[in-house]
């Protein structure tokens, strides 16, 4: 049996951190990104939860979202926490050097590997499963525009 990801479920939570975001109200490490429609150029917001490996930020997705595949075309977006945001250029991490940046994220992000495992795209929570997950994970490099 094939798993919706996102589940319903995770985009009606979704919602709900983007609009307590945008009062003012921060969750965590989560922050809105928001990137522009491929085709229709209208602004898609999703939350997201940035880490730094060796100095550098980046954000995943365990699949192929609409997110991702806007920011593959776009390359740029809008980073906020809470009222402040940012312009960032957003570099898609080649596939060969994504496991070493993903085998950081249950270190980094803890909160969010059961979203990852929920997904499909690891196996459980070890730094292993994730550096294994590089082909199912999109990656994205956040730098300041």
């Amino acid at each position: 049996m094939t798993q919706q990801f996102p589940p319903p479920s995770l985009k009606r939570l979704n919602k709900v951190i983007v609009a307590l975001q945008r009062i003012g109200i921060v969750v965590g490490t989560m922050r809105l990104l928001t990137v522009y429609g491929r085709k229709s150029g209208k602004p898609r917001t999703t939350p997201v939860s940035p880490f730094t490996v060796d100095g550098e930020r980046y954000v995943i997705s365990a699949a192929t979202t609409e997110w991702v595949k806007n920011a593959r075309v776009r390359n740029e977006g809008v980073l906020a926490r809470g009222r402040r945001s940012e312009r960032v250029r957003l570099v898609d991490v080649p596939e060969h050097e994504r496991g070493a940046i993903l085998r950081e994220f249950p270190l980094k992000v803890p909160h969010g590997v059961d979203m990852l495992i929920m997904s499909g795209a690891v196996e459980d929570g070890t730094q292993d499963a994730f550096e294994a997950a590089a082909p199912n994970c999109a990656v994205f490099r956040v730098e300041r525009l």
